[in-house]
Protein backbone atom coordinates (compact mmCIF):
# COMPACT_ATOMS: atom_id res chain seq x y z
CA UNK A 1 0.00 0.00 0.00
CA UNK A 2 1.85 3.62 -1.06
CA UNK A 3 0.92 6.86 -0.42
CA UNK A 4 2.18 8.88 -2.91
CA UNK A 5 2.99 13.02 -2.63
CA UNK A 6 2.81 15.40 -5.27
CA UNK A 7 2.60 19.48 -4.70
CA UNK A 8 1.70 19.11 -0.76
CA UNK A 9 -1.15 16.37 -2.08
CA UNK A 10 -1.16 13.17 -0.76
CA UNK A 11 -3.20 10.32 -2.31
CA UNK A 12 -4.33 7.40 -0.85
CA UNK A 13 -6.22 4.78 -2.29
CA UNK A 14 -8.57 2.93 -0.01
CA UNK A 15 -10.18 -0.22 -1.42
CA UNK A 16 -12.51 -3.03 -0.01
CA UNK A 17 -15.12 -3.89 2.93
CA UNK A 18 -15.51 -1.46 5.23
CA UNK A 19 -13.01 -2.93 8.39
CA UNK A 20 -10.73 -3.11 5.28
CA UNK A 21 -11.18 0.54 4.21
CA UNK A 22 -10.81 1.79 8.03
CA UNK A 23 -7.51 -0.26 8.38
CA UNK A 24 -6.05 1.42 5.58
CA UNK A 25 -6.78 4.61 6.31
CA UNK A 26 -5.14 4.31 9.55
CA UNK A 27 -2.13 2.39 8.07
CA UNK A 28 -1.97 5.02 5.49
CA UNK A 29 -2.24 8.25 7.50
CA UNK A 30 -1.95 7.24 11.58
CA UNK A 31 0.27 10.40 12.47
CA UNK A 32 -1.83 12.72 10.44
CA UNK A 33 -4.91 11.65 12.37
CA UNK A 34 -3.41 12.27 15.49
CA UNK A 35 -2.20 15.73 14.74
CA UNK A 36 -5.22 16.32 12.71
CA UNK A 37 -7.58 15.57 15.62
CA UNK A 38 -5.22 18.15 18.08
CA UNK A 39 -6.30 20.71 15.64
CA UNK A 40 -10.16 20.15 15.64
CA UNK A 41 -9.44 20.36 19.27
CA UNK A 42 -8.03 23.36 19.54
CA UNK A 43 -10.57 25.35 17.06
CA UNK A 44 -13.37 23.91 18.96
CA UNK A 45 -12.40 24.91 22.14
CA UNK A 46 -11.49 28.16 21.02
CA UNK A 47 -14.52 28.55 19.25
CA UNK A 48 -17.24 27.05 21.00
CA UNK A 49 -15.80 27.74 24.56
CA UNK A 50 -16.21 23.90 25.27
CA UNK A 51 -13.38 21.35 25.83
CA UNK A 52 -12.56 18.67 24.29
CA UNK A 53 -13.64 16.17 26.36
CA UNK A 54 -17.20 17.78 26.50
CA UNK A 55 -17.38 16.64 22.67
CA UNK A 56 -15.81 13.48 23.27
CA UNK A 57 -17.40 12.47 26.37
CA UNK A 58 -21.01 13.16 25.26
CA UNK A 59 -23.65 10.97 27.02
CA UNK A 60 -25.70 8.93 23.76
CA UNK A 61 -28.91 10.77 24.55
CA UNK A 62 -27.09 14.23 24.62
CA UNK A 63 -26.45 13.85 20.71
CA UNK A 64 -28.40 10.93 19.41
CA UNK A 65 -27.28 11.99 15.82
CA UNK A 66 -23.25 10.99 16.54
CA UNK A 67 -23.41 8.68 19.37
CA UNK A 68 -26.53 6.98 18.84
CA UNK A 69 -27.38 6.87 15.66
CA UNK A 70 -23.82 6.51 14.47
CA UNK A 71 -23.74 3.17 15.48
CA UNK A 72 -27.25 2.18 15.00
CA UNK A 73 -27.81 2.94 11.51
CA UNK A 74 -24.48 3.22 10.17
CA UNK A 75 -22.55 0.47 11.19
CA UNK A 76 -20.33 -0.07 8.31
CA UNK A 77 -18.76 3.64 9.33
CA UNK A 78 -18.15 2.46 12.93
CA UNK A 79 -16.17 -0.05 11.65
CA UNK A 80 -14.37 1.91 9.37
CA UNK A 81 -13.71 4.63 12.16
CA UNK A 82 -12.63 1.63 14.97
CA UNK A 83 -10.19 -0.02 13.14
CA UNK A 84 -8.45 3.24 11.78
CA UNK A 85 -5.31 2.13 13.97
CA UNK A 86 -4.14 5.60 15.48
CA UNK A 87 -4.01 6.16 19.58
CA UNK A 88 -7.59 7.59 19.83
CA UNK A 89 -10.89 6.50 20.92
CA UNK A 90 -13.41 5.60 18.66
CA UNK A 91 -15.40 8.44 20.60
CA UNK A 92 -12.49 10.63 19.58
CA UNK A 93 -12.47 9.87 15.80
CA UNK A 94 -16.45 10.21 15.51
CA UNK A 95 -16.22 13.49 17.45
CA UNK A 96 -13.53 14.35 14.57
CA UNK A 97 -15.82 13.43 12.10
CA UNK A 98 -18.64 15.62 13.62
CA UNK A 99 -16.26 18.55 14.23
CA UNK A 100 -18.12 20.80 11.71
CA UNK A 101 -21.54 20.22 13.00
CA UNK A 102 -20.78 20.91 17.03
CA UNK A 103 -21.01 24.68 16.24
CA UNK A 104 -24.34 24.15 15.40
CA UNK A 105 -25.24 21.46 18.27
CA UNK A 106 -23.48 23.70 20.85
CA UNK A 107 -25.44 26.86 20.01
CA UNK A 108 -28.43 25.00 20.22
CA UNK A 109 -27.78 23.40 23.80
CA UNK A 110 -26.61 26.85 24.96
CA UNK A 111 -30.12 27.86 23.40
CA UNK A 112 -31.65 24.95 26.11
CA UNK A 113 -30.01 26.00 28.90
CA UNK A 114 -31.02 29.92 28.69
CA UNK A 115 -34.50 30.17 29.81
CA UNK A 116 -33.85 33.84 30.81
CA UNK A 117 -31.10 36.01 29.11
CA UNK A 118 -28.56 35.84 26.39
CA UNK A 119 -27.59 32.67 25.30
CA UNK A 120 -24.02 31.89 25.43
CA UNK A 121 -23.51 31.04 21.52
CA UNK A 122 -21.13 31.93 19.13
CA UNK A 123 -21.27 32.67 15.15
CA UNK A 124 -20.89 29.60 12.62
CA UNK A 125 -17.48 30.46 11.15
CA UNK A 126 -18.26 30.93 7.19
CA UNK A 127 -16.64 28.26 5.39
CA UNK A 128 -16.82 27.53 1.70
CA UNK A 129 -17.85 28.73 -1.59
CA UNK A 130 -18.53 27.26 -5.07
CA UNK A 131 -19.96 26.70 -8.30
CA UNK A 132 -21.28 24.57 -11.03
CA UNK A 133 -21.91 25.65 -14.79
CA UNK A 134 -23.18 23.34 -17.48
CA UNK A 135 -25.23 24.05 -20.62
CA UNK A 136 -24.90 27.16 -22.43
CA UNK A 137 -22.77 28.05 -19.82
CA UNK A 138 -19.29 25.90 -20.79
CA UNK A 139 -17.69 25.78 -23.87
CA UNK A 140 -19.00 22.24 -24.85
CA UNK A 141 -22.06 21.86 -22.71
CA UNK A 142 -20.21 19.96 -20.38
CA UNK A 143 -20.03 20.07 -16.42
CA UNK A 144 -17.53 22.88 -15.16
CA UNK A 145 -17.45 22.52 -11.12
CA UNK A 146 -15.38 24.58 -8.85
CA UNK A 147 -14.94 24.83 -5.19
CA UNK A 148 -12.81 27.09 -2.71
CA UNK A 149 -12.47 26.75 1.13
CA UNK A 150 -12.45 29.74 3.68
CA UNK A 151 -11.25 28.36 6.36
CA UNK A 152 -8.02 28.81 9.47
CA UNK A 153 -4.55 28.10 8.21
CA UNK A 154 -4.22 25.18 10.70
CA UNK A 155 -6.92 23.01 9.40
CA UNK A 156 -6.42 24.35 5.93
CA UNK A 157 -2.58 23.27 5.28
CA UNK A 158 -4.11 19.70 6.48
CA UNK A 159 -6.58 19.48 3.99
CA UNK A 160 -4.83 18.06 1.28
CA UNK A 161 -5.77 14.56 1.49
CA UNK A 162 -7.24 12.77 -2.36
CA UNK A 163 -8.78 9.91 -1.79
CA UNK A 164 -9.70 6.90 -3.98
CA UNK A 165 -12.09 5.21 -2.54
CA UNK A 166 -13.86 1.37 -3.94
CA UNK A 167 -15.81 0.42 -1.65
CA UNK A 168 -17.69 -2.85 -1.35
CA UNK A 169 -20.71 -1.57 -1.88
CA UNK A 170 -21.83 1.48 -3.92
CA UNK A 171 -19.45 3.99 -5.98
CA UNK A 172 -16.02 4.69 -6.37
CA UNK A 173 -15.45 8.07 -5.20
CA UNK A 174 -12.33 10.35 -5.37
CA UNK A 175 -12.67 13.50 -3.36
CA UNK A 176 -10.52 15.49 -1.71
CA UNK A 177 -10.36 15.19 2.23
CA UNK A 178 -9.64 15.43 5.61
CA UNK A 179 -7.23 12.68 7.84
CA UNK A 180 -9.61 10.47 9.35
CA UNK A 181 -13.01 11.71 7.96
CA UNK A 182 -15.16 9.08 6.59
CA UNK A 183 -16.52 12.26 3.91
CA UNK A 184 -14.75 14.86 2.82
CA UNK A 185 -15.90 17.64 4.82
CA UNK A 186 -14.60 20.19 2.11
CA UNK A 187 -17.43 18.49 0.07
CA UNK A 188 -15.84 18.28 -3.28
CA UNK A 189 -15.20 14.85 -4.99
CA UNK A 190 -17.30 12.74 -8.27
CA UNK A 191 -18.42 9.37 -7.65
CA UNK A 192 -18.63 6.46 -11.01
CA UNK A 193 -22.14 6.83 -11.56
CA UNK A 194 -20.83 10.34 -12.89
CA UNK A 195 -22.21 12.26 -9.95
CA UNK A 196 -20.38 15.63 -9.33
CA UNK A 197 -21.06 17.40 -5.52
CA UNK A 198 -19.85 20.50 -3.77
CA UNK A 199 -21.06 23.19 -1.78
CA UNK A 200 -21.06 26.30 -0.48
CA UNK A 201 -21.87 27.38 3.27
CA UNK A 202 -25.36 29.26 4.35
CA UNK A 203 -24.15 31.97 6.96
CA UNK A 204 -25.91 32.64 10.13
CA UNK A 205 -27.99 29.22 9.60
CA UNK A 206 -28.65 28.32 13.56
CA UNK A 207 -31.18 25.35 13.04
CA UNK A 208 -30.40 21.82 14.67
CA UNK A 209 -32.17 18.81 15.58
CA UNK A 210 -30.72 16.72 18.24
CA UNK A 211 -33.03 13.62 16.60
CA UNK A 212 -31.59 13.89 13.12
CA UNK A 213 -28.91 11.98 11.72
CA UNK A 214 -25.59 13.09 11.67
CA UNK A 215 -24.79 15.33 8.56
CA UNK A 216 -21.00 13.38 7.86
CA UNK A 217 -22.98 10.34 8.07
CA UNK A 218 -25.20 11.33 4.90
CA UNK A 219 -22.77 13.16 3.13
CA UNK A 220 -20.29 10.25 3.08
CA UNK A 221 -23.72 7.96 2.05
CA UNK A 222 -24.88 10.26 -0.69
CA UNK A 223 -21.23 10.63 -2.18
CA UNK A 224 -20.65 6.67 -2.33
CA UNK A 225 -24.62 5.34 -3.41
CA UNK A 226 -26.18 8.39 -5.20
CA UNK A 227 -26.79 7.35 -9.18
CA UNK A 228 -28.89 10.69 -9.47
CA UNK A 229 -29.46 13.93 -8.28
CA UNK A 230 -32.57 12.54 -6.58
CA UNK A 231 -30.92 10.23 -4.90
CA UNK A 232 -28.58 12.64 -3.75
CA UNK A 233 -31.44 14.69 -2.06
CA UNK A 234 -33.25 11.60 -0.88
CA UNK A 235 -30.24 10.84 1.28
CA UNK A 236 -29.49 14.47 2.36
CA UNK A 237 -32.95 14.80 2.91
CA UNK A 238 -33.59 11.22 5.50
CA UNK A 239 -32.80 12.45 9.17
CA UNK A 240 -31.40 16.07 8.25
CA UNK A 241 -29.86 17.50 11.55
CA UNK A 242 -29.09 20.65 10.70
CA UNK A 243 -25.49 20.03 11.30
CA UNK A 244 -23.10 22.39 9.19
CA UNK A 245 -25.24 23.53 6.95
CA UNK A 246 -25.07 24.14 2.92
CA UNK A 247 -26.07 24.84 0.10
CA UNK A 248 -25.44 21.95 -2.36
CA UNK A 249 -24.69 21.68 -5.35
CA UNK A 250 -24.96 18.27 -7.81
CA UNK A 251 -24.58 17.81 -11.29
CA UNK A 252 -24.58 14.62 -13.16
CA UNK A 253 -22.18 14.47 -15.87
CA UNK A 254 -24.59 11.10 -17.81
CA UNK A 255 -27.47 14.31 -17.95
CA UNK A 256 -25.42 17.25 -18.01
CA UNK A 257 -28.02 18.20 -15.21
CA UNK A 258 -27.66 20.13 -12.20
CA UNK A 259 -29.15 21.08 -9.38
CA UNK A 260 -28.56 23.42 -5.96
CA UNK A 261 -30.56 22.06 -2.89
CA UNK A 262 -30.04 23.37 0.79
CA UNK A 263 -29.45 21.02 3.78
CA UNK A 264 -27.85 20.57 6.98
Amino acid sequence: MRRPEQNGWIYVHLEGKPAEIGFQHGYHLAPEIEDAQKVVALELTRDTKRDWQFYATLPEDALAAHRGRVPRRAQRYRRRLESAGVKLDLWDVVATNAWLEFPYYSNWLAKQKAATGNPNTAPIAERCSAFVATGSFTRDGGIVIGHNSWTNYLDGERWNIIFDIVPEKGHRILMDGFPGLIHSADDFGINAAGMMITETTITGFWGWDPNGIAEFVRARKAMQYSTSIDDFVRIMREGNNGGYANNWLVADRKTTRSRAWNSG
